[in-house]
């Protein structure tokens, strides 16, 4: 399998494939990408209810990935759910020391969408050297109000711009709902508006975006496209079939 181009997810387990590693898995498939992953955490979940989590040791974690950085060429790793911020440091530290080129995609989940948190806010001293190992972090607009509660949106995206880019998505923003916002190189603000009029809502959206962003960074697409490449692909995604769980088209490439 020498051939194939490969990805890394590090994320939770849910049992829907609608989520976590399996949805990963899935958006990595869609566009021609041999996914692999490392489980961190064991979810009792559907679509529609949350019950319960249980965490994989860091030790095992970071075993996960020690073994397939032996065997694998892995240049792209996205992030999902991590039980910590002193745990997530450990993880891109330990990536970044097998790899000090690899580029890192965050999707910092803090809460499952039927509202079980995940995160308590330990360890958030340590956020600014976890966002310098990052190349890029897609939280939302409740995740992005909650890393650094005493600023305001504006402030948290200045400061956090010091250390990475940001893809702030905008599901969940109260004015132009859906409207995703790039910001690069410090300077550079990029606006992502909607493709679609309309979209349906899906368990697991925030994981598709991240997944797909990470997947046309993988296949050495520059930063701007990727991001709208990833924004159409995960409208796409919001609308292909009726319920929360959706499904994945694969990507037509020339």
């Amino acid at each position: 399998m020498n051939n194939l181009k490969y990805i890394l997810s590090i994320a939770g387990h849910d049992p829907s494939g609608g989520a976590g590693i399996t949805s990963d898995i899935k958006t990595f498939d869609a566009h021609g990408l041999y996914g692999l992953s490392v489980c961190t955490a064991i979810t009792v979940q559907n679509e529609n209810d949350f019950k319960e989590c249980s965490w994989v040791p860091v030790t095992s974690v970071l075993a996960q990935i020690e073994v397939l950085f032996e065997q694998y060429t892995i240049d792209i790793v996205k992030i999902g759910l991590v039980e910590s911020w002193p745990a997530m440091l450990r993880i891109v530290n330990t990536l970044h020391a097998i790899h000090p080129k690899v580029k890192i995609v965050l999707d910092p989940i803090l809460k499952a969408s039927s509202g079980f948190d995940f995160h308590n806010g330990e360890g958030q001293n340590v956020l600014d050297e976890i966002w310098s190992k990052c190349y890029i972090v897609t939280p939302n607009y409740d995740e992005i109000k909650c890393l650094y509660p005493q600023m305001t949106i504006e402030e948290t995206l200045e400061h956090m711009a010091n250390y990475t880019n940001i893809y702030l998505k905008g599901g969940h923003r109260a004015d132009k709902k859906g409207y995703d916002e790039l910001y690069y190189s410090q300077i550079v603000m990029v606006n992502i508006p909607p493709f679609l009029s309309e979209v349906l809502e899906k368990h697991g959206s925030g994981c598709v975006l991240s997944s797909a962003l990470a997947s046309n960074l993988a296949l050495d697409i520059g930063l701007e496209d990727a991001a709208r490449n990833a924004k159409k692909y995960t409208e796409e995604y919001l609308n292909s079939h009726p319920s929360l769980l959706g499904l994945h088209k694969k990507i037509i490439t020339e």
